[in-house]
């Protein structure tokens, strides 16, 4: 007789899964990506505001904040998961309406969305440390 009853899968069985499927990967930076924007916001929110208090206080964020390389990496992350969060972001709002709903085209659109990311993303890269 076959069970219907759920199976439980160890993390090692969901990841095999999931990490062939290019439609699950694309869902899964989607979250990680908003995470990150969410987490970042407030210490980009505190650096916009000394920035904006004086003269002096900006040319202090110019030099010495935005001189440390670490500061670089930070801003490069948000930046990463502002264009993967808005990249996808537009990948589902267009399969809310009807475009690339099926399971083909679902995968062929989360390539894409990834490609574009990687895209945006280095482009960043380059941006902010070069």
């Amino acid at each position: 007789m076959k069970s219907n009853r759920p199976v439980n899968l160890s993390m090692g069985q969901i990841l095999s899964v999931n990490l062939r499927s290019p439609v699950a990967i694309a869902s899964i930076l989607h979250r990680v990506s908003g995470l990150i924007v969410f987490l970042l916001i407030p210490l980009l929110l505190w650096v916009l505001d000394r920035s904006l208090r004086s003269p002096e206080s900006f040319a202090y964020v110019h030099d010495h904040i935005f001189g440390n390389l670490g500061v670089r990496f930070l801003i490069w992350v948000f930046l990463s998961g502002l264009i993967y969060h808005f990249v996808a972001g537009i990948k589902h709002l267009l399969a809310d309406v009807g475009v690339a709903e099926g399971l083909q085209s679902g995968r062929h659109a989360s390539l894409a969305a990834i490609i574009i990311a990687i895209l945006g993303i280095l482009a960043a890269f380059f941006w902010i440390f070069l």
